[in-house]
Order: C-alpha cells, then sequence, then structure tokens
C-alpha cells in the first residue's frame, strides 16, 4: 500500500485548511474542490455524490465526461446498498463495481449513522490498488464534515432556493411520468401481436421480440431525459410522437392519418411535448380498446393564444366518458401545466379528444412563509412564546439562558417587523405554531 499520503496530511493544520477550502467553496464547487482535496489521499479519476435530501441535484459528479456522464443515481444508489454493512460503521468500502458501463475500482464513502441521511460519495479509481487504513479513516471524516455541511446548506436553503428545488422535482416527477407512458406505450405494442388472432405462434413471437428489442433501446436512449428538460422542435417531437404510435397499430387494420405542424421548426417546451405526447398515447389506446375505430387522425397545431393543441380523431363507436383522460393521471399532468383537456364523443360518430397546453407557463406565485427568514432555534423560541410562555419559562424548557431567550425575541421581532410579543404570537399561529407537543426521552 502506498504510504506518501501521509506526507501530504499527518500535519492537523494542513487537514484542517483543506477542510476550510472546500466549505468555503461556492455550492456548486463542493464536489471539485473535495476532489482535489482528497487527490492526494486517495487518487482517483472521477468522484460522484447522491445527496439524501436534496431535490434540486441529488446526484453530481466531476471528472472525464466520457466517465460522469455514465454514472447514474440508480447506480449510486446501488452501489450504497452493496456497501452498507461496511459504511454504515462508518468505515469506507473499497472493491470493483459496475458504474457507467463497466467494472471499475471504487472507493465507497457513506456519512456516518445519523449524519447525512443516505449521503454516499463515490471515488471512481484509476488502479485497483488497495487505499491504505488511515487513509481511508481520513477520508470518511472529511467526508462525514463536508455532507454535514452540505445537508446543513440543503435543509436551511432559502425560500428561493427552496422554490427551485420544488420545481426541479416538479420535473423530474414529469420526466418520471413520461417513461410511464412509454413503458405503457411498450408493453402495449408487445402484447398486440401476441393477443393477434390472426398472426400464427412463431409471427407473434418474432413481432414481440423486435418490439421488446425495440423498447429497450428507445428506453436506453430516453435516459438523457432527465437531464434534458429543455426545448426541442415541433417537427421532432412530433415524429418521437409517430414513432411511439405505429407499433400500437402496426397489427390492427386502423388507418393512421398524421398532421404535424405547419410550423415545424418551433420551439416546444420539452415538459409540454412529453404531456402532449403522453395524452395522445393515452387517448389513442382508450380508442382501441373502447371506440374500436377503422381510422384515426392525429394533429399538432399551435393556436393563436400562445399553446399547443394536440387533437386525436377516430370514427369508432363514441363511447369514450369525458373524463377518460383521467387513466394514468393525464388529467392531472395536463393541469399541472396549465392545461386543459376535452373529450368528445358521438355515440355511432366517433370521438374527438383535445389537449391544449400553453407554451409559456406562467411563473407560480410563491407563498412566503412569514418564518422563512428565522434561524431553527429563533423557530423554537417563537414556538413557546406563541404557548404564552414568558422568557424564564421558555428558558427552561429549552435549557438555555434567559438572557439568551431575550436575545432570540429581540431577533424574531426584528425579523418579522413586529413591535411586540403580541403580534410575533399572532404571526406564528397563523403560520401553524405552536406545533403538536412532541415525547422527548430523558436519560
Amino acid at each position: 500500500m502506498d504510504e506518501t499520503w501521509q506526507e501530504h496530511w499527518s500535519r492537523p493544520e494542513d487537514a484542517l485548511a483543506r477542510a476550510v477550502e472546500v466549505l468555503r467553496a461556492p455550492r456548486p464547487d463542493v464536489l471539485v474542490r473535495l476532489s482535489e482535496a482528497v487527490a492526494t489521499l486517495v487518487p482517483h479519476a472521477a468522484i460522484a455524490h447522491l445527496s439524501g435530501i436534496c431535490t434540486y441535484s441529488p446526484t453530481q459528479s466531476y471528472g472525464p465526461p466520457e466517465l460522469t456522464e455514465g454514472i447514474s443515481g440508480l447506480e449510486l444508489a446501488r452501489l450504497a446498498d452493496r456497501a452498507a454493512g461496511t459504511t454504515a460503521a462508518g468505515r469506507p468500502w473499497q472493491g470493483e463495481a459496475e458504474l457507467a458501463g463497466r467494472t471499475r475500482p471504487v472507493v465507497v464513502v457513506g456519512a456516518a449513522p445519523g449524519n447525512g441521511k443516505g449521503a454516499v460519495l463515490v471515488l471512481v479509481r484509476a488502479a485497483a490498488e488497495p487505499v491504505a487504513p488511515g487513509a481511508l479513516a481520513v477520508l470518511q471524516q472529511l467526508c462525514d464534515l463536508v455532507i454535514a455541511h452540505s445537508d446543513h446548506r440543503a435543509t436551511d436553503a432559502a425560500p428561493s432556493l427552496a422554490a427551485v428545488a420544488r420545481a426541479a422535482a416538479n420535473a423530474r416527477a414529469r420526466a418520471i411520468a413520461e417513461f410511464t407512458g412509454t413503458h405503457s406505450a411498450a408493453l402495449g405494442a408487445i402484447l398486440a401481436p401476441l393477443r393477434s388472432a390472426d398472426l400464427d405462434d412463431a409471427v407473434a413471437r418474432r413481432a414481440a421480440t423486435e418490439l421488446a428489442v425495440t423498447a429497450l433501446l428507445d428506453l436506453r436512449r430516453g435516459a438523457d431525459l432527465d437531464r434534458t428538460l429543455s426545448e426541442e422542435p415541433a417537427d421532432a417531437a412530433f415524429a418521437r410522437l409517430a414513432r411511439e404510435l405505429r407499433p400500437l397499430l402496426r397489427h390492427t387494420k386502423v388507418r393512421l392519418d398524421l398532421s404535424p405542424s405547419a410550423q415545424a421548426a418551433r420551439s416546444v417546451p420539452a415538459d409540454t411535448a412529453h404531456t402532449a405526447r403522453d395524452a395522445v398515447r393515452v387517448a389513442v389506446l382508450l380508442m382501441l380498446e373502447q371506440d374500436k375505430p377503422t381510422r384515426l387522425h392525429v394533429s399538432w397545431e399551435f393556436t393563436g393564444d400562445g399553446s399547443l393543441r394536440a387533437v386525436v380523431r377516430g370514427d369508432g363507436l363514441g363511447l369514450l366518458a369525458a373524463d377518460a383522460l383521467s387513466v394514468h393521471r393525464t388529467a392531472d399532468r395536463i393541469a399541472a401545466l396549465g392545461g386543459r383537456g376535452a373529450v368528445e364523443a358521438v355515440p355511432g360518430w366517433g370521438t374527438t379528444v383535445t389537449v391544449d397546453l400553453p407554451l409559456a407557463l406562467a411563473e407560480p406565485a410563491l407563498t412566503a412563509d412569514p418564518l422563512d427568514g428565522l434561524q431553527p432555534r429563533e423557530r423554537e423560541v417563537l414556538d413557546q412564546l406563541a404557548r404564552g410562555r414568558r422568557n424564564r419559562d421558555i428558558a427552561t424548557a429549552l435549557h438555555i439562558s434567559e438572557s439568551t431567550v431575550k436575545f432570540h425575541v429581540a431577533n424574531i421581532l426584528g425579523k418579522l417587523g413586529v413591535s411586540s410579543r403580541g403580534e410575533a404570537a399572532a404571526i406564528a399561529h397563523r403560520a401553524g405554531l405552536p406545533e403538536a407537543p412532541q415525547l422527548h426521552a430523558v436519560s
């Protein structure tokens, strides 16, 4: 084992200086600074981090793009599970694991018990030479410090950062919903030839196999969807829809007519395109199951009020219910983008499904929490104050001095912009304080 790491880490002041440099880095640069700091401790080719609490960017990586772009959050989570026994005991795990397409030597560092809520750090090494136990111990301590600091930043984030995190989580949820729709379409396409009475067993199996292979390739390419939440040209978005619809109809006698938008080069927000495709797929599947059409017409067009309109018309039985789009929560996804969907069914004549999705979404009005500016201890003091307790009682309940309580109360009044304890208590009550009493274990 190479012990040269001791030349760089033997003096406590050097180790502390490196830790301070990492902690002082802006949030997007923490992983970069950490990688530079531990390069002499554990030489590595790349570094990746999976947060246990951050919804804005739960997965981060730093290193050569050809390596880091292939590292997914799912791989990091699986690697954390594999090393759970060692990392739970507060020791890094080293070995080989599948990461970014092939087996690589790695060092996995988990947060200390009770410190990090599932966070894990992975160092991808260029060589499989074992790391010295002393170096691993230093690495664990440094990572515990950085993870605790990062989690504190996330949990005490300003309201604007919290809003960004929620928006990112919503975008990720829409991406997952798009994957769910793709899975459903793929399974429906695979089952179609297997159910067809017009195909013999060999032909049906061959067709289903081809569809399954194609679906797997599409899903692999679709892994970039979680990273690419931007825009795409209307013609490319509609062409993708066409590719997804044709397998659904391949083994039927239904004729499919496609009418893309005349404004082919116009950009469509990715979430709008995803939702429009999902709504069309659901409408087509419902019509095939319930309306039994012989012809389907699918069109996209841009309306004068700045919306993308997706229309599916079928000449079937006209029996589709008005709330048909509620299946697979399609109506919810349409509403989440500020859109609207309508189902018009005329018995004996067919059904028309229309979905309008705005291209420019209005920013949601964020309801500011009046207590956002308070520190955790100040919120505790305000909670006690809202219960009508005096400074002496608050000091006893929180195990702090009465002068400290007075200091916190003065800060609370200033941050809330009020001049009396009664006004502060009124704001606290409107914000949901006092909280329900909790049970505390006493040793």
